[in-house]
């Protein structure tokens, strides 16, 4: 909260005070006796205390750096602090009812304590900025109280420990059973690892994967060279064929039938028998039976000749019933040179053949190698994965039996997290007195008087001051005017003659004086471009002072020499015949309705200043003011006069000042804080916006100066003394 309103916010309560300082003081007077009384009447309390230290770990734990976790002291939530966790535990049933047990605690009836009572004299603070936690015990018995607290802390640091250890135990026996499994999964992991590496053949895919590639390369230069050698082959052949005119099959055969000692021998008879044919052919005939015969023979032979061919040679030899008998020698018979040839392409077509083989058994072991290169990768991710399971079963099984250890030492420990400090004594003083009943008593009885004022304040619905004035009707504040009494006009009180009224006329010197001539200036600054001649002055509800500021604003008009009427319109409650001491028998009723003439109505009261009073009070009012002869009467009056001020009813009683108002040059509306409420202010308000009014502006009545936070004046019986009479006289005389 800033200075600024700090100041207002203590300036307001300064004002609430001022209006209702009595109650206020009653409630006061009425809870401070209370407090006092009743702490005269109670017996002296004494206080024990203790204080304990806590650790995030304990002692083991710290020096160890085993079972940290379990044994660490830290809350769920960052912001909290741990400690706050730790005093509850202390306040908790099972720790507080374990000591009343132990200490068998009593009330003063002779029941075992009730937990909830035993809880309201007990206090567990940490001290702020350290890790210590002040423990301490209200009782009307010293040695009761250093006892009890004594005791919940020894409860409470058993307590600690045995949580300690529960949890170890719990989590003992779960990893307990969690351990079988966990090693049955390493073995499972380890089995499915080896059984892989069995069927997959491997050893280290890493290293086989760079080997691969190496023998693929070597394979891919040996193939090069063998299929260099196999053209280089089949070069040669082609060329041999060419000059021997055959194929290499026929070649082949060829060289086998003249390697063969069969056919050559069967060869040689019949190259004997053909050429004893040719010698007796020259002597016998072809039917001579030794031609004949040698024709026989050499048809036996061919035949042995042929079977041995085929048997030689195959199907691509040459038969002898393929050749003529002359060509037998040409085509089973070859020269040397011949053979030679025969011989070479015979040699190389089996070297060609072999190294053909050769290629193709390079290209599938070639291919046998790219298939293995091309599932490395799959069986590198297969193992990566079976090697995952394996370390990660392998590092929960070895984290379980560590845990395991840690959980077993914790176990075994008798050491918390808390350490006592200090040992309640038995306190000498009491820690009660009936000083703090009389603070007490102070401070409730402060806050009771201060939640009645705001009590009252929040029922009363008026409105207070000027500031809620302006801000609630939004109009031109016109005047000021200070009240005589700061008493509130009683409810039933005519508020128009609860006192002395005609201030600017029997004490012209007097602050509420100056304060009408104040307003009597302002309105003369509004009617610089218009002149104001007839003015309406009305009121949200009675007893506002409206007929009181009527009266005397037509004096302090007067005053300037002007010639003023005023009008009391108020046909309901009318005073001004009271306020003037007049005869109000032929007033403005009358004139209406013709019953007198206005010189009949009209009485001087003073100079410059005429009164016409209400006359007898019609049955109808509202008829008589909204009407053609009302509306002349005004007419006739501003001819008149310089200034006519019509006093009327108040806009919530009647709705005689709209329809004056329409009339008029100027409507003024008086308000009177802590008498018009919020609502009466609004109905007004919208009447007056809804009748189309020229509101000239409000005048705040019966102003309060101290109850005003940022006082509009400050007018001092001082400065209106005796002394200045004469420069007093001096200043009206120049208005």
């Amino acid at each position: 909260m800033s200075a600024p309103e700090s100041s207002n916010f203590l300036d307001k309560l300064i004002l609430m005070w001022q209006r209702r300082w009595l109650p206020g003081t009653a409630i006061f007077l009425i809870v401070f006796a209370f407090f006092v009384v009743t702490g005269s009447m109670k017996k002296p309390t004494y206080l024990a205390e203790t204080k304990l230290r806590f650790h995030r770990l304990n002692a083991t734990s710290s020096l160890t750096g085993v079972a940290t976790e379990i044994s660490k002291l830290e809350s769920l939530n960052e912001k909290n602090s741990p400690l706050k966790t730790e005093s509850e535990i202390i306040r908790s049933l099972p720790v507080v009812q374990k000591t009343i047990n132990r200490l068998k605690l009593k009330d003063q009836k002779g029941n075992s304590l009730k937990p909830k009572d035993f809880i309201k004299k007990l206090a567990v603070d940490d001290v702020m900025g350290t890790d210590v936690m002040k423990v301490s015990y209200v009782d009307t018995n010293p040695q009761r109280a250093a006892m009890v607290v004594n005791t919940l802390v020894d409860i409470y640091l058993e307590h600690n420990i045995q949580a300690n250890r529960a949890e170890a135990t719990a989590a003992r026996k779960f990893i307990q059973q969690q351990l079988p499994q966990a090693e049955y999964t390493v073995q499972q992991a380890e089995a499915n690892l080896r059984r892989f590496k069995e069927d997959n053949k491997v050893v280290d895919l890493g290293q086989e994967a760079s080997k691969s590639v190496e023998v693929i390369a070597d394979l891919q230069k040996q193939m090069n060279v063998a299929q260099s050698q196999i053209s280089q082959t089949q070069a040669q052949a082609q060329a041999i064929r060419q000059q021997l005119s055959m194929t290499s099959q026929e070649a082949v055969a060829r060289t086998s039938i003249s390697q063969s000692t069969g056919v050559q021998d069967v060869l040689k008879e019949l190259q004997q028998l053909e050429s004893q044919l040719a010698s007796k052919r020259t002597v016998f005939q072809d039917a001579h039976p030794e031609i004949l015969g040698i024709k026989s023979k050499i048809d036996a032979l061919k035949g042995l000749l042929n079977q041995r061919v085929e048997q030689v040679g195959g199907t691509d030899a040459p038969t002898v019933s393929n050749v003529k008998s002359v060509a037998v020698n040409n085509s089973l018979q070859v020269g040397a040179l011949k053979e030679q040839l025969t011989t070479k392409l015979v040699d190389l077509e089996s070297s060609r053949q072999g190294l053909v083989n050769q290629a193709t058994a390079l290209t599938n072991l070639e291919a046998s190698y790219r298939r293995r290169l091309n599932i490395l990768p799959k069986l590198e991710q297969q193992q990566r994965e079976l090697e995952r399971k394996l370390q990660a079963s392998q590092s929960t099984y070895s984290m379980l039996l560590q845990r395991l250890q840690e959980s077993r030492i914790v176990e075994n420990q008798n050491i918390g997290n808390v350490q006592r400090i200090t040992t309640a004594q038995t306190p000498e003083d009491p820690s009660s007195s009936n000083s703090g009943s009389y603070v007490m008593g102070g401070l409730m009885g402060a806050i009771a008087a201060i939640a009645i004022i705001y009590l009252l304040e929040a029922k009363d619905k008026s409105i207070k001051n000027v500031e809620q004035a302006k801000e609630l009707f939004g109009l031109t504040l016109l005047g000021l005017i200070p009240t005589s009494s700061a008493k509130k006009p009683k409810r039933g009180e005519d508020a128009e003659l609860a006192s002395h009224k005609l201030m600017v006329r029997d004490m012209p010197r007097s602050p509420i004086s100056e304060a009408y001539r104040m307003l009597r200036a302002n309105l003369r600054f509004l009617s610089a471009d218009k002149e104001l001649k007839v003015i309406v002055v009305t009121s949200s509800v009675p007893q506002e002072g409206k007929s009181t500021v009527a009266a005397n604003l037509a004096v302090a008009l007067a005053q300037m020499e002007r010639k003023v009427l005023l009008v009391d319109a108020d046909l309901h409650r009318p005073v001004q015949h009271q306020m003037w001491e007049l005869n109000n028998n032929v007033g403005l009723s009358n004139v209406i309705v013709g019953q007198a003439e206005l010189s009949a109505g009209i009485k001087s009261v003073m100079d410059n200043l005429d009164v016409l009073t209400s006359g007898v009070l019609p049955p109808a009012p509202a008829s008589l003011l909204d009407s053609r002869k009302m509306a002349a009467l005004i007419e006739s009056f501003s001819v008149n006069y310089d200034y006519t001020i019509i006093d009327t009813p108040s806009l919530n009683a009647a709705a005689d000042a709209a329809s004056l108002g329409q009339m008029a040059d100027g409507v003024l509306l008086v308000v009177r804080p802590e008498i018009v409420d919020t609502m009466s202010a609004r109905v007004a308000k919208e009447l007056l916006e809804k009748s189309g009014q020229n509101v000239l502006g409000q005048v705040v009545n019966g102003v309060i100066p101290k109850n005003e936070p940022h006082s509009y004046f400050y007018f001092s019986q001082e400065y209106y003394s005796k002394e200045s009479t004469s420069s007093q006289e001096t200043v009206k005389a120049n208005v």
